[in-house]
């Protein structure tokens, strides 16, 4: 790899600045989700299966928001998608940490079909601040800006809840979020090129880019998530069973910053890669981590695994990004993102099982062999298709 490329994206200002906005809207997004579960299970006297529930709930919303939501960032702009999912969350989150378990359930559905899309926003403002040949690199310093958040949200939440009331502390990270899209519609980011804004083109239908292509890259990008997912649960099962339940945040934090090392190697790579072969890869090393028997041992290969997974996400991204024209873009990000959000609650409870029936290290070959059978399927129907198509030309 080199540094060179990551000197040349960082000089455009529009991609600083859209990597500092990202890293700051996205902490309350990733501290939210694990701290619903404690606000349930502590606060309010719940289950973890109704947790679950909650979770599968706001989830599902999220999911469902993605693509109706992109589809109005590219006909109306950002501001006017911006402003009312910032008020439908204010009124949302002013109210719900305060409630019980159905009025919070309702509240956080209405939530998740409202959210500000703070991924795809993000996601399309770097894309418009570098050229197309500077495009991998910009969005894996994107996926560094993604781990950073994913680091720092969960930890500080957690902290939090463990000293003062969770009805306030959840209170005060979704008024977070709602800071945080306020500051989105403030900045107003570029989401288009000056290039892609003059190619005044009518915007092409659905039907003129969700093609075979596009959905393969999106069920390779669940499918890396449903691996990560599974690969979560399988290391909080581990470490209860070496009786080390304290090591957990080492061990997710050691995984974490292989992501990052990885995202910064596959920006300064000089060629792409298949997003199927990186998921063939990620599945392959995620299946060793079913053998580790200590803290350490988990953490060193939580740590080689890791550096597999932004890149798998950066690359599903990039692919996404140069198949769809881009004045559809909002809307292929956001079937994009609903692909990533499913197929991690996806491997959860599928991860969930396998841990029930063959113990933890189900929760990582489980949802691996799944991967790794999606990326084979792949990556021979990509070539299968490519012979195919080489005669005609």
């Amino acid at each position: 790899m080199s540094l060179a490329p990551y000197r040349v994206v960082l000089a455009a200002p529009g991609l600083r600045s859209a990597l500092l906005l990202g890293t700051l809207v996205r902490i309350p997004v990733f501290s939210a989700g694990v701290l619903l579960t404690v606000h349930v299970v502590t606060t309010l006297g719940g289950t973890y299966a109704a947790a679950g529930l909650l979770a599968a709930v706001a989830t599902v919303a999220i999911a469902v928001s993605g693509p109706w939501r992109g589809r109005l960032l590219d006909r109306i702009g950002l501001r006017r998608v911006v402003l009312p999912s910032t008020l439908v969350a204010l009124l949302c989150w002013s109210v719900a940490p305060f409630v019980g378990y159905l009025p919070l359930l309702v509240l956080a559905g209405v939530a998740g079909l409202f959210v500000v899309p703070t991924f795809s926003i993000i996601r399309q403002a770097v894309i418009a601040a570098v050229p197309s040949t500077e495009r991998r690199t910009a969005i894996s310093l994107d996926a560094v800006a993604v781990e950073l958040s994913f680091i720092v949200g969960p930890a500080t939440a957690i902290w939090a809840a463990s000293r003062w009331d969770t009805r306030w502390v959840l209170f005060a990270v979704q008024m977070l979020g709602v800071v945080g899209g306020a500051a989105l519609w403030v900045a107003n980011p570029v989401l288009r090129s000056e290039v892609e804004a003059e190619d005044d083109v009518p915007r092409p239908g659905v039907s003129d880019w969700f093609g075979l292509p596009f959905v393969a890259v999106c069920l390779a990008a669940a499918s890396a998530t449903f691996v990560l997912s599974g690969t979560d649960l399988g290391i909080v099962a581990r470490m209860r069973e070496l009786g080390e339940p304290t090591a957990i945040g080492v061990v997710l934090a050691l995984w974490g910053l292989g992501s990052l090392v990885g995202a910064l190697v596959y920006g300064g790579l000089s060629r792409s890669i298949s997003t199927f072969w990186l998921l063939g890869a990620l599945a392959l090393v995620t299946l060793p981590m079913a053998l580790a028997h200590g803290t350490i041992s988990l953490a060193a290969l939580g740590f080689v695994a890791g550096l597999l997974c932004a890149p798998t996400i950066t690359a599903s991204v990039d692919q996404a990004s140069r198949i769809v024209p881009a004045s559809a873009r909002g809307e292929a990000m956001g079937w994009h993102g609903s692909a990533l959000t499913l197929g991690g609650a996806l491997g959860a409870p599928f991860a969930g099982l396998a841990i029930d029936e063959v113990g933890p290290g189900g929760g990582f070959v489980a949802p691996a062999l799944v991967g790794l059978a999606v990326a084979v399927l792949g990556a021979v129907a990509v070539q299968t298709r490519r012979r195919r198509r080489a005669p005609a030309r």
